[in-house]
């Protein structure tokens, strides 16, 4: 048993020294470990651990039952000095292959973790990137409407003054209109005036038309 012991420790060193060097092998470790902790494995793996636990535990409690006896007789039994080293020696390998497991176990999750933490951040340096280009595109696209709303602006000015000066042509306009306007009604109200002088004198030259048509008739009888 110490011999298969030994050998295990010796398959956790080398486990532990692949997972501390970044080595091509250093994968093929990582992807073992992630079958072995699928499925039925971590069943398997608990049920070992438990059963080196006991085996841990029952040496531990016969070196002390040895020790009671070497106390209560006084006499150091060579049997028992052996049995108790010998269980001594398989608690202490069963105990550090029990803590190198730990340590695998630890050091697979830590790895994971880290993998998946690197992984997080280039995604997030991806979207950092992205959100920097789209704010860049974002900028020129502001400058571009800028612009565009600058020679909007300018032309918008433009078009006022044309329309003020329009406004003024209409204004013109409309003030010779109404001068016009005026003017026509003063030849209107001369018209007028015209005519009723040219009916006042034809009345004239109609009444002297009779009144010397009157004197005439008096003078021929």
């Amino acid at each position: 048993m110490i011999h298969l012991l030994f050998t295990v420790i010796g398959c956790e060193m080398i486990l532990i020294v692949l997972l501390l060097f970044k080595t091509p092998l250093r994968k093929l470790v990582i992807m073992g470990l992630d079958r072995v902790k699928r499925g039925r494995g971590p069943v398997m793996v608990k049920t070992v651990a438990g059963t080196v636990f006991l085996v841990l535990v029952s040496s531990v409690y016969s070196i002390m039952n040895i020790q009671e006896r070497s106390v209560e007789g006084g006499i150091v039994n060579p049997t028992d000095q052996v049995l108790m080293s010998k269980h001594l020696l398989e608690a202490s390998i069963m105990g550090f292959s029990l803590f190198l497991a730990w340590m695998t176990d630890r050091l697979h999750h830590y790895i994971r973790e880290l993998s998946l933490l690197r992984k997080s951040m280039e995604a997030v340096k991806k979207q950092s990137r992205g959100f920097d280009d789209a704010k860049n595109g974002a900028s020129e696209e502001a400058k571009a409407m800028e612009e565009e709303l600058t020679s909007l602006k300018a032309k918008v000015k433009k078009l006022e003054s044309e329309c003020e000066t329009k406004k003024k042509d209409v204004k013109a306009a409309e003030a010779n209109t109404e001068a016009l306007r005026k003017q026509s009604e003063g030849f209107l109200l001369e018209y007028d005036r015209l005519l009723e002088d040219n009916q006042n004198l034809r009345e004239q030259l109609q009444s002297l038309d009779r009144g010397l048509s009157h004197s005439d008739s008096k003078k021929n009888p």
